[in-house]
């Protein structure tokens, strides 16, 4: 056998985790690149040579697939740093968010997500269960840190804080629609920072 060859698979049924593996990096492609309309159990199946069956039996809808997805796809990219410095956490933090939103091409699939969680439980579940809490988690690990190290006082609203720095992002990219290139990360930090009492 030659070096380019890759040696056949043989017929044995192939281990769960290798075939979720598939599905998510399948369905994860394909919501950045088409959007969630794509995100079909038909569609993924036939991508990920997984069967629909078992697609039913892991997710209770396409959306929460799409979902977990979003989740995986995002999770190496936005790392939330602890040097030391809150300040400069948070503004890498938000930059990566941001860039994660433009340049890498996710802004449009979280806006459809957010949007079609308001009519699929599922969905909403998946999203809140495996995106939106765990990533207000980490935020909230950090700032609490920052507490610890007298950055910010220990009577600090920390969910305010996040909703302040989130919340800008979010709003600008549903309900204003406008780039999120313009907004000014080091003054948003600044100003919540600031109000957080830090």
């Amino acid at each position: 056998m030659s070096e380019t060859q890759v040696p056949r698979r043989g017929r044995g049924r192939r281990p769960a985790t290798e075939v979720r593996s598939g599905v998510l990096a399948a369905a994860g492609r394909l919501l950045i690149e088409e959007g969630i309309q794509a995100v079909t159990f038909e569609r993924i199946a036939k991508e990920a040579g997984a069967s629909k069956t078992t697609l039913y039996k892991w997710w209770a809808s396409p959306g929460a697939l799409a979902a977990e997805a979003y989740f995986l796809e995002s999770e190496p990219e936005l790392e939330f740093p602890d040097t030391g410095d809150l300040h400069a956490d948070l503004v890498a933090q938000i930059t990566s968010f941001i860039g994660l939103l433009t340049r890498g091409g996710a802004g449009r699939p979280i806006a459809e997500l957010i949007g079609a969680a308001q009519t699929d439980p599922d969905l909403a579940d998946a999203w809140s269960r495996t995106y939106a809490l765990p990533r207000r988690e980490l935020a909230r690990a950090r700032l609490r840190a920052a507490q610890r190290h007298d950055e910010l006082p220990p009577d600090a609203d920390l969910d305010i804080v996040i909703d302040q720095l989130w919340g800008a992002c979010y709003h600008r990219l549903l309900v204003l629609k406008v780039p999120l290139g313009d907004l000014d990360v080091e003054r948003l930090v600044t100003s919540a920072i600031r109000g957080a009492g830090g």
